[in-house]
């Protein structure tokens, strides 16, 4: 019978064996390519010219454009997550309640997630155009502004705006996530802390949260990492600009690599970002376990 099994599980690993091997070429090549850059004399044109060692890590943490744009990412992904979260978590629980209209309301939340970033950061760009967008005639009209705002004309306005587009195109996706989670919620025990005598807030915070905990966490992570990385609504909007002013890891990361040419440089951040995201997602995991 052991001799039975072990042929079995031999076949198995035989028949995932070129999927697994294909996995790895797809992540380990580009990955192995990108540590040889980052300790390479890069041309602008890909050709390797010698080892330099840490030396393009060095260049890149002694520029304070790339230590203002850590920071700026920092901001980005702990504003643009805790705003989505807290958002599709009230969004998730209305569309959760049984009304009139309720599939039509799901579809409207849900509709924007099949639009690109690349489309909602021109449609965001428009609407705060300082001249003739739609924001500045609308507080104009309420008697709000008495002039136009060049929203994106100074870094302290332009970033919250991104911030806010940030939050608004991540809500569908994570409004998703909770609204299966709250469904996965039997409604009996609803009912049941109803009859003891439980008010909703009780057995929101009691009862929702608790069992909500999981998929909160999937959310968060998955948030994490997409947003770390999000390039279109920074890049479409602003550019990193003005004077620098709204740059974040990954349009720095672009602006390195493709504006100024410097592949090595560009490497070494790439690499700096990888390792932020992983020690952040390890953190939060090991956070949460310890908590259950």
């Amino acid at each position: 019978m052991r001799g039975r099994a072990g042929r079995r599980k031999a076949a198995a690993w035989l028949l995932v064996l070129p999927s697994l091997l294909l996995a790895l070429a797809v992540l380990l090549y580009p990955f192995w390519e990108i540590l040889r850059l980052s300790v390479s004399d890069v041309s602008r044109f890909g050709q390797v010219r010698g080892f330099v060692g840490l030396a393009n890590f060095a260049r890149v943490f002694a520029d304070p454009v790339f230590r203002a744009a850590l920071l700026r990412t920092l901001v980005w992904t702990g504003a643009v997550v805790g705003g989505t979260v807290l958002v599709s978590a009230g969004v998730a629980l209305v569309l959760r309640q049984d009304f009139v209209g309720r599939g039509l309301a799901r579809v409207l939340v849900m509709l924007p997630w099949s639009i690109s970033l690349s489309m909602a950061a021109i449609v965001w760009l428009w609407a705060f155009d300082g001249d003739h967008g739609m924001v500045n005639t609308t507080l104009r009209t309420l008697g709000l502004l008495h002039g136009n705002v060049q929203w994106m004309a100074r870094p302290a306005t332009a970033f919250p705006v991104e911030i806010g587009a940030g939050i608004l195109v991540s809500v569908p996706f994570t409004t998703t996530i909770l609204l299966g989670g709250l469904s996965s919620i039997p409604g009996e025990i609803y009912e049941a802390a109803s009859i003891d005598g439980a008010t909703r807030l009780q057995s929101f915070r009691h009862l929702t949260l608790p069992l909500l905990r999981g998929f909160v966490n999937i959310a968060i992570v998955l948030n994490v990492i997409y947003v770390f990385n999000s390039f279109p609504i920074i890049w479409v909007m602003t550019q990193g600009g003005p004077d620098n002013g709204t740059h974040i890891l990954v349009t720095y990361l672009y602006e390195v690599a493709f504006r100024l040419g410097r592949p090595g440089p560009a490497a070494a951040v790439s690499l700096v970002m990888l390792a932020i995201v992983f020690a952040a997602t390890l953190l939060y995991v090991r956070l949460q376990r310890e908590r259950a």
